[in-house]
């Protein structure tokens, strides 16, 4: 198998892997991240799901994961940790740095042509993170057991019914007109704000729903983008060459690099789902 030349890339915002949980597709990010090379790396939270970190849970991909982040910094690759609501213990160490990695809250980053980016995780507009967070993580575990099925289920509608893949939470979401509406008002309420500070772009993650537009007011316009996820989505920002793009995984795109693992079996899939449901029984 011929070795694929590395893309180059001057930044790449990765949010939402939840490493740690069923729902996290770690094997494929591995094979993106060993697939390019960037000059910075912005992991814009939820990384780590220490919501739901199971020390009995941690398989080798996720491991390969971290260690492949560190040694980009080892090599001096610029990493920015910022924090998002499943890590957010980690906001205390706001400002701890090690080589060229940063923890942060939140960050401006200058960019070409004197453009600059806010960036941060987004659950500063969640509602629900800020008067009921007892139901945030139980809403948390729950998706990552929906997750969790929607797995099982392609692999019987992939392999058995040789058919395409599906994805519940997105049917959900996209039936759910309160869901929509929330998607809609959490992308104008941070571009809103970012048009206030005079930024040319707002970056985001939380809602897992990777988006890149350009939002207007009556007080300027702004370009919102949003990092997507690696649970449903398996999504990246990139930048290049002063221009934004989103990157989507496909095995497609990796058909010349060697896979990390093979895929799980259907029974491996349902002892998965046989211990996730045991752990939602005990919240």
């Amino acid at each position: 198998m011929k070795k694929q030349s590395l893309r180059k890339l001057d930044i790449v915002v990765i949010s939402d892997v939840h490493l740690g949980t069923y729902g996290c597709h770690a094997r494929e990010l591995v094979n993106y991240l060993r697939s390019i090379k960037p000059k910075t790396i912005i992991l814009n939270g939820d990384f780590i799901d220490m919501w739901q970190f199971n020390k009995r849970y941690w398989p080798k991909s996720h491991m390969k994961v971290v260690r492949h982040i560190m040694k980009w910094i080892s090599k001096g690759v610029k990493v920015w940790y910022v924090t998002g609501n499943h890590d957010e213990v980690l906001r205390r160490f706001e400002g701890f740095k090690m080589g060229s990695f940063t923890i942060v809250n939140k960050l401006v980053l200058d960019l070409d042509n004197n453009e600059k980016a806010w960036i941060f995780h987004g659950d500063v507009f969640d509602v629900t993170m800020r008067h009921s967070k007892w139901l945030a993580r139980t809403g948390a575990v729950g998706y990552d057991a929906l997750i969790l099925l929607n797995r099982f289920v392609n692999y019987l509608s992939e392999k058995v019914f040789k058919k395409g893949k599906l994805s519940l939470s997105k049917k959900i979401k996209n039936s759910v007109k309160k869901a929509v509406s929330y998607i809609n008002d959490f992308e104008q309420t941070a571009a809103d704000i970012g048009i206030i500070h005079g930024y040319n772009y707002v970056i985001c993650g939380h809602i897992h729903h990777p988006q890149m537009r350009e939002v207007q007011s009556s007080k300027g316009n702004i370009m919102y983008l949003n990092s997507g996820d690696w649970i449903e989505n398996l999504t990246t920002l990139e930048y290049v060459n002063g221009k934004w793009g989103i990157y989507c995984y496909s095995e497609e795109s990796m058909s010349d690099m060697a896979l990390e693992e093979e895929e799980l079996s259907c029974n491996e899939l349902f002892e998965n789902m046989v211990k996730e449901f045991d752990q939602l029984k005990a919240v």
